[in-house]
């Protein structure tokens, strides 16, 4: 593992400045202050593909972004796990106290406090929010609410990220990029348990449910259109648009999106590299390699070519005390 920083090699008078610039390496711009003189605290960290991984632990302290920083970093979206201790997080005006066991959301582009008030132990999922594919609206619903390990999607996803998080730096090479796409999957199932879309009746949620399917089964088609899909489905364009604006969203988005997504996991598989990133947009229905590449950076963050090369680890090993 690459040290960044050694407690034996930090002088007495800087400890808290070193912890400031590790806790920014993994989470961005924050504030941080510590009840004691001086604080005593580690992060283990590594990366897989775009996602940043960490165990983080120590004792009380609180961390906040203010409306002066939330420009400075990259645009992070944080998945946090609670091991042992406690913690409270404040975001979009909501207060919330977290146990062992419970996840939340945390955005790093809005201001937030993150507290624990006495010695803590967490698993932290750092990502580009844009990976999720979330629209802002929902976002903001998912972000500072606590998820419960009560149903089968939270208790799987907590448990994955708990061993994701363990056995990331150990993680061969090629597996990386799979992994952090599955990763991503499985958190978009979570956003959706937690956050459901708002239908404007049972059945229009009902035939939502099957026009998705049916976009789902032929999105390979790459004359795929809110004309073809509605004609498919009997019924009208403008019905169909008024259906998915109940979703949060249009019809053609959710056509790319889905594009983009199986593009994102075709790309992220080992063999990924023997075959051209035209080729696998036009598979899955993209006529314009160019249109395929913006649309891809503006989902996601990155290029096509940056998200399929992106599977080099660079662990990384902070200790402070």
């Amino acid at each position: 593992m690459k040290i960044l920083c050694e407690t034996s090699l930090i002088p007495v008078e800087e400890p808290d400045e070193c912890w400031r610039q590790d806790l920014y390496r993994t989470l961005g711009a924050v504030d941080f202050v510590a009840p004691g003189a001086q604080y005593t605290g580690a992060i283990q960290a590594s990366r897989l593909s775009h996602l940043k991984l960490a165990t983080m632990a120590g004792s009380a302290m609180r961390l906040s972004r203010a409306h002066s920083s939330v420009m400075e970093g990259d645009e992070l979206l944080v998945v946090m796990l609670m091991v042992t201790g406690s913690a409270t997080v404040e975001q979009y005006n909501r207060r919330i106290a977290l146990k062992p066991g419970e996840m939340v959301f945390c955005d790093m582009t809005r201001p937030m406090s993150l507290g624990f008030p006495g010695p803590y132990r967490v698993k932290l999922l750092a990502f580009p929010r844009r990976l999720l594919g979330l629209p802002e609206e929902r976002l903001q619903q998912l972000t500072a609410t606590p998820i419960r390990p009560d149903t089968t999607m939270a208790s799987l996803v907590a448990a994955h990220l708990q061993r994701l998080v363990d056995i990331a730096a150990r993680c061969p090479s090629p597996s990386g990029a799979p992994l952090a796409s599955s990763t991503l999957d499985l958190l978009n199932l979570l956003a959706e348990e937690q956050v459901p879309p708002r239908p404007t009746t049972p059945v229009g949620l009902d035939r939502l449910q099957e026009i998705k399917r049916f976009i789902e089964q032929n999105i390979a088609d790459p004359d795929l259109t809110p004309q073809s899909v509605a004609h498919a489905n009997s019924i009208s364009v403008r019905y169909l648009h008024k259906l998915f604006l109940a979703d949060s969203g249009t019809v053609g988005q959710w056509i790319q999106q889905c594009r983009l997504q199986k593009c994102r996991t075709e790309l992220a598989r080992r063999d990924a590299t023997k075959r051209s990133i035209a080729g696998v947009a036009r598979q899955w229905g993209f006529t314009s390699p160019s249109h395929f590449s913006r649309a891809f950076r503006s989902l996601y963050g990155v290029s096509p070519a940056e998200w399929r090369g992106s599977d080099t680890k660079e662990p990384t090993k902070a200790v402070r005390g």
